[in-house]
């Protein structure tokens, strides 16, 4: 009988055009749609970095550095915003732990800990001081399931990673004396710079500590630079002791994210949420913006049947559900919402030279379409070209000719989104004209979709600076057919280093984009690259002695067709 009455509101749902919400539950879309603080001295921007989230109380708190406070949220969805006079914000890399009944603060550089019961209200007491805390930087609190308590600092590839058991009953004084583990990576043995990377350094320093126990393994986790990319990642080391020794986890980085409108994901923490699944929590950016311009990623992670840890970042930066259960397959995440607002044709109330229209389609949080000014009615309008299925939007602004500090003189941004059929009639899809609340990257889930060619925002106000936005992305689906099946694709080791594969595929018609995903294992595709247009690609592997098997999966606006994955030697 429930199968029947679930069968009726099924169909019922789709004959009135309703969308049926999954039992995954929600979506969401990074980068995380927070309030940014913009930097203290110019030429100002919004960077914030190294976030930790942990759960306290059934609520999640978010701290990061340059926040200027930090967030909690009760779902990873909606996030508020908490800001005290007492606690070290702009302090580098501040973390937390739940130690009993209490959460803690802390920030490198700083002796001062700090503790609450009640953060939702921004109860915060000092609770002691430490001296070892006070010279160390990018450290780690663990708190073990047998009740002790460690601190993770000082990471290099040639000495390990220092650690400290500290008192978890006499103010978290350290105990004995710093235990060097043992952390070796044998990838950067002999390594040297390639040759076709010029102006790139050879610098090899990690930082970011973080630590996560799961099934009697500790998995000590860092960030290093990826030389070959000029970009962060995340590794992790595994033990069966949290002093190690500590050894370099073969799907290594765990966490990486190459390219896509937001890339990176690094500089982060790992975390379980109500339910029991894993995530990631990183920095994202863009290569071509400004180096303090960055954001924060929310991803799925897991562990797979092995113990391997892994982190899901490709379509990292579309529509990713944030699922209400216990969840055992990070693939279902994916609500098969494509993009829908690649490269199309569109028009603006007004441009600037340097920040064309295109600029706004490009896929590229780096750069950005502007209005000639802040003015009440200026606009920006796409075509997509067909009717399409609308389920989902995301508005991305950027600064230009900004010259606010840090939160003062911050106000909301208020503008209203419409849609059309035929670029005449004009109905309104989300009314933020008497908005109060400063959000940088608002995402918009449709309770119900639309059927709509075009789709404009009106700008009703900004705090300072023109019009800016350097993503107005739509998400959906379209009417045509999904690409053609990749069935082949040619991949060579560069003889001069063999860590490069060059690859190259027949290009095909009806395609937005390719998703190639690797691995060392064909089941354990974690590593991917996401390209638009090209059929080309250059993959730095971590390791240049294993094969890999690649897989690459084509793209568009009506869905994605997985290929076949294929080993390369």
């Amino acid at each position: 009988m429930k199968k029947v009455f679930l069968l009726f509101i099924l169909i019922t749902s789709f004959i009135l055009g309703i969308q049926v919400k999954t039992v995954y539950g929600q979506t969401y879309c990074n980068p995380l749609n927070l309030n940014y603080q913009f930097s203290s001295d110019q030429p100002t921007g919004r960077g914030i970095a190294d976030p930790t989230i942990v759960l306290f109380k059934d609520n999640y708190f978010l701290f990061a550095s340059n926040a200027g406070g930090y967030w909690y949220s009760s779902d990873l969805l909606s996030w508020k915003y908490v800001t005290i006079a007492n606690l070290p914000f702009e302090n580098r890399a501040p973390t937390a732990v739940v130690i009993g009944d209490w959460i803690y603060f802390f920030t490198s550089l700083n002796d001062k800990i700090f503790r609450s019961k009640d953060p939702t209200n921004g109860n915060w007491e000092e609770y002691s001081s430490s001296i070892l805390l006070s010279i160390i930087s990018d450290f780690a609190i663990f708190a073990d399931t047998d009740g002790r308590v460690y601190c993770y600092y000082g990471c290099s590839n040639n000495d390990g990673v220092m650690t400290r058991e500290l008192d978890a009953n006499n103010l978290l004084n350290p105990i004995g004396v710093p235990v060097v583990c043992s952390k070796t990576n044998p990838l950067k043995k002999g390594r040297k710079k390639p040759k076709d990377n010029t102006g790139k350094t050879g610098n090899y320093n990690i930082q970011g500590s973080w630590m996560n126990k799961y099934n009697g393994k500790y998995y000590y986790q860092c960030t290093e630079q990826n030389v070959d990319l000029g970009s962060y990642s995340d590794i992790v080391y595994v033990s069966d002791s949290p002093l190690g020794p500590f050894t370099y986890a073969a799907n290594n980085p765990f966490s990486f994210r190459p390219d896509g409108f937001i890339c990176g994901a690094g500089n982060g923490s790992t975390f379980t949420d109500k339910y029991g699944n894993w995530w990631h929590i990183a920095t994202v950016a863009s290569p071509d913006k400004h180096e303090s311009e960055s954001r924060l990623g929310l991803f799925p992670a897991g562990f797979d049947k092995d113990g391997n840890l892994f982190t899901k970042t490709d379509f990292g930066d579309y529509p990713i559900v944030m699922p209400n259960h216990k969840n055992t397959n990070v693939s279902k995440l994916d609500p098969e919402w494509s993009l829908l607002s690649d490269n199309l044709t569109a028009q603006a109330s007004s441009s600037l030279a340097t920040s064309p229209i295109a600029f706004a389609f490009d896929e590229n949080i780096g750069t950005y379409w502007s209005a000639q000014t802040s003015k009440k009615g200026e606009w920006l309008s796409v075509d997509l070209g067909s009717v399409c299925t609308v389920n989902a939007f995301q508005l991305n602004f950027a600064e230009n000719k900004t010259k606010i500090i840090g939160n003062n003189g911050v106000h909301a941004y208020q503008y209203l989104v419409q849609y059309s059929s035929d670029n005449k009639n004009w109905k309104t899809l989300s009314d933020k004209t008497s908005n109060t609340e400063y959000q940088t990257h608002p995402y918009e889930a449709l309770r119900i979709p639309v059927q709509a060619q075009y789709l404009k925002i009106t700008n009703y106000h900004v705090s300072d600076g023109t019009f800016a936005i350097s993503g107005f992305r739509i998400f959906g689906s379209g009417t045509n057919r999904k690409p053609k099946k990749v069935n082949s694709f040619r991949a060579v080791r560069d003889f001069r280093n063999p860590q490069i594969i060059k690859m190259s595929w027949e290009k095909q018609a009806n395609t937005t984009g390719y998703n190639i995903r690797y691995g060392a294992d064909k089941d354990k595709l974690y590593h991917s690259y996401q390209v638009y247009k090209k059929n080309r690609l250059t993959i730095h592997c971590p390791d240049k002695n294993k094969t890999y098997w690649i897989e690459v999966d084509a793209f568009n606006e009506n869905g994605l067709t997985p290929g076949k994955p294929m080993l390369t030697k």
